[in-house]
């Protein structure tokens, strides 16, 4: 093909074929979520920062997941958010690879932060004596940076075999945003499968062997913790890896019907609803789970009132 049919001016999202009425009313919704989303994981943020207690491995690791909660819906969210008060639901070429490639970044980042965070636990729970110098700051400071970097290294590629391809029409997306899968549908070259086969073998790398390890990490934990002969010691235990379970659960769950199950026609009006909870919900469950489920959580929230509460006393009299 040639350059002139390669750089074509832009995409349109077709997003859900729904009327006026119900864009408009969807709009409102997800306004809502996305901004709860935003300052529940900001809440989050603020309050590792502020209480102490809070400094240890896995708060440092929570609020990298809340960093990349946050970017991932801002990602998305903002431009779907544009289109459903659009009648002309476009997105120029550069702005779909950018996007593309910043959700595949995002997303592999935070498989790969859950299981550091899983590890994390199993450190904690198993080797309780040891814990301090197995996850030293030094070590946490490198996991994350791992993380980030594989990441980023994973979508760049993708981005760069994307961009590589012909795309000379159709350029309609059937999806809310620039989801890879939707894009490759449109590319007109016959040598898609190398970006298939690299997407695969992606997904097994940051989807699979992380779920595997998530499952070893967690089958040990729950030994220990069965032989663990108090009850209270137990629940206690329990309930430090629970939030994090619910938040595996949800993310690798779905990523794995989007991106392991193979594609069909009848499956892509429900691959946009589970993208949509990906991008929308997900990041507004997170912090409610490990805000709700969390006793340290709640007590640094409860600290943080108390403290406001005595700076207003110092300044008022009749507190």
């Amino acid at each position: 093909m040639g350059g002139n049919q390669t750089w074509i001016i832009g995409f349109i999202l077709v997003g859900f074929r729904l009327s006026v009425e119900m864009e408009v009313f969807l709009f409102g919704i997800f306004s809502l979520i996305y901004i709860f989303s935003l300052m529940a994981n900001g809440m989050i943020l603020g309050l590792i920062y502020l209480d102490s207690r809070l400094h240890t491995p896995m708060y440092f690791f929570l609020t990298h997941l809340a960093i990349l909660d946050i970017s991932y819906a801002s990602n998305n969210v903002p431009k779907m958010l544009e289109n459903l008060l659009k009648q002309k639901k476009t997105i120029p070429f550069i702005s779909c690879i950018i996007q593309t490639f910043l959700y595949l970044t995002f997303a592999a980042t935070e498989c790969l932060i859950l299981v550091v965070m899983s590890y994390d636990r199993y450190v904690a729970i198993c080797h309780p004596l040891q814990y301090t110098a197995i996850m030293s700051q030094r070590v946490c400071t490198i996991l994350a940076i791992a993380s980030w970097v594989c990441g980023f290294s994973l979508a760049l590629v993708h981005a760069i075999l994307l961009l590589r391809l012909p795309f000379c029409g159709p350029h309609e997306v059937n999806h809310v945003f620039c989801e890879i899968l939707s894009v490759l549908k449109l590319a007109c070259a016959d040598d898609t499968w190398i970006n298939q086969l690299v997407l695969f073998v992606a997904s097994v790398l940051v989807l699979v062997g992380p779920l595997f390890m998530m499952l070893v990490s967690y089958t040990l934990i729950l030994w220990t913790i069965l032989k663990i002969q108090s009850g209270e010691g137990r629940r206690k235990a329990f309930s430090t890896c629970s939030s994090h379970l619910c938040v595996v659960g949800l993310f690798f769950g779905i990523a794995m019907v989007v991106y392991m199950v193979p594609n069909s026609n009848q499956r892509e009006e429900q691959e946009k609803m589970l993208s949509l909870f990906h991008s929308l919900f997900n990041p507004m469950l997170n912090p409610l789970i490990y805000s709700l489920r969390n006793a340290q959580v709640k007590g640094a929230f409860y600290r943080v009132l108390q403290k406001k509460r005595s700076m207003r006393c110092d300044f008022n009299v009749d507190c």
